[in-house]
């Protein structure tokens, strides 16, 4: 698929098919996730892939929808501030590195005929439980990757001149 053709075919699934994903799959996304750029090449990120079953009730607790479990698989990043590269005003990074890699899984697994749907108003403390995450690594998004049960909307969108500032 066209990269621009990609970009208009995603959009944020909130129903899916409870099928299964082949390993080989999940592998790819995983790859893309991989090769995502990050500040410095640092890559201060973990991913947890969490097959749904056997831990809905867990994943209720970070995300209350019930669409979130439909899927085989939810994936998590979460971010080690620590380990990031900071610009000198001391901005750390992490979040930016973060949201480019959880684009590509997204991006990838549209490309692979999944659907997600970003998730960022999730319960960071029942995540971090549930993740038994370490102080030094905080959850930053979910998503639920699976196949589409839905149609996508049309994409509501400001025009390019509402956002694009050109400086001449």
């Amino acid at each position: 698929m066209e990269f621009q053709e990609l970009i208009q075919k995603r959009y944020s699934v909130r129903a899916y098919k409870p099928d299964d994903i082949p390993t080989n799959i999940i592998d790819k996304v995983l790859e893309a996730a991989r090769l995502a750029p990050t500040a410095a090449n640092r890559q201060s990120f973990r991913l947890f892939v969490i097959k749904t079953a056997g831990f809905k009730d867990e994943l209720r607790k970070i995300y209350h929808r019930e669409w979130f479990v439909q899927t085989p698989y939810v994936i998590g990043i979460c971010g080690i501030p620590e380990g990031n590269w900071v610009r000198r005003d001391g901005r750390n990074y992490v979040d930016v590195d973060s949201a480019i890699v959880m684009d590509h899984i997204v991006l990838s697994a549209t490309d692979l005929g999944l659907g997600t749907c970003w998730v960022g108003a999730f319960d960071p403390d029942a995540a971090r439980k549930f993740l038994d995450l370490p102080q030094d690594m905080e959850p930053i998004a979910f998503t639920p990757i699976g196949y589409p049960a839905d149609n996508p909307g049309i994409k509501k969108r400001k025009s390019i001149d509402e956002l694009v500032r050109y400086m001449r």
